[in-house]
Order: C-alpha cells, then sequence, then structure tokens
C-alpha cells in the first residue's frame, strides 16, 4: 500500500494533462492532415498563449495532434515539431523581473516524459523580447525548435519600456 502511495506521489504530476506557467492555452482552429476511418484524424492545431509576466505580447503556436487509437486515449507521443510567432498587440507592460530562459508555458508531449516548453528572453541592446519553443524529454530531448521576436515598441504616446530594465541579474 505503501509503495502504491508512493508511486501515485511520484507519477500523478508526470501524468497530470498540461502544466502552464499561465492559463491553458486557447484552440484558435485545427485543420485534419491525415484521415483515418474509425479513429480521429492526425491534426495540426493552432493555439494562444498571453505571457504571464509581460501584459501586452501573445504567442501563437502550432503543433501536431495523432490521431488513429493512441492519439484518441492520449497516450500517443507527439512529434516535436512545432512552429512558433509572438507579437506585441498593446502597451507593454512588465508584471515582475524574470531570468533569461523563464518557462512561459509547459505542456507534455507524451505520456510521461516529454515536453514543450516556451521560453522567453530579453535582447537588451535591440531592446527585444526573445521567444523559443522546444520540446525536451527526459532521456533523449530534441533539436528542432522554432525563435520568434517583438521588438518592445511605442504604443500610444508613451515611451516603451526597456525589457533589458526588467531581467534578473
Amino acid at each position: 500500500m505503501i509503495r502504491a502511495t508512493l508511486a501515485a506521489a511520484v507519477l500523478f504530476p508526470l501524468l497530470a494533462g498540461a502544466v502552464a506557467a499561465n492559463d491553458e492555452p486557447e484552440l484558435i482552429f485545427r485543420k485534419s492532415t491525415v484521415f483515418k476511418l474509425l479513429t480521429p484524424n492526425d491534426k495540426l492545431a493552432t493555439y494562444a498563449i498571453d505571457d504571464p509576466e509581460v501584459e501586452g505580447v501573445a504567442c501563437h503556436y502550432t503543433v501536431p495532434e495523432k490521431g488513429g487509437l493512441a492519439g484518441a486515449f492520449g497516450l500517443a507521443e507527439q512529434t516535436s515539431d512545432v512552429s512558433l510567432a509572438c507579437r506585441q498587440y498593446g502597451p507593454v507592460v512588465f508584471k515582475s523581473k524574470f531570468a533569461q530562459g523563464d518557462v512561459v508555458f509547459r505542456e507534455r508531449r507524451s505520456l510521461i516524459f516529454k515536453k514543450m516548453q516556451i521560453v522567453r528572453g530579453c535582447d537588451p541592446k535591440r531592446n527585444v523580447l526573445v521567444y523559443m519553443v522546444y520540446t525536451d524529454k527526459l532521456i533523449d530531448g530534441s533539436p528542432q525548435n522554432s525563435t520568434s521576436t517583438v521588438p518592445v515598441m511605442p504604443w500610444g504616446t508613451n515611451a516603451p519600456p526597456k525589457c533589458g530594465d526588467w531581467v534578473k541579474d
């Protein structure tokens, strides 16, 4: 009984769905890429997230979602192919200081060991926020990644904040 409880305590966080630094992503749309007769199709899905620490910046990412029987039950290991685009959509307001490479969003891409992460950095010389998406795995990660940049621009009459002022030393 004690072993089962310990195993559940260790595995539950790994088996839980998306682990996000912010709210769940918002599904924008899905498109089928491979038809499957009696099970769900393979799809590409586009989602939106707001940066939880930087108001006025949103990221959109597209991920493949495997269908079939394994996909229907959430058992399929998803591929590491993810595209990313981030943009300023309003005045940029930094809520708190952040470290280079802080996680903006994290989601599992397999039953246990694989996860996708969107991380944020700042190029202080150019006053540009840099976002990168990648997947990692406990044993073997993937070099596939995508990067998007957001120049911090003035919005209205206010001067834009300097992202370098908000990076933790």
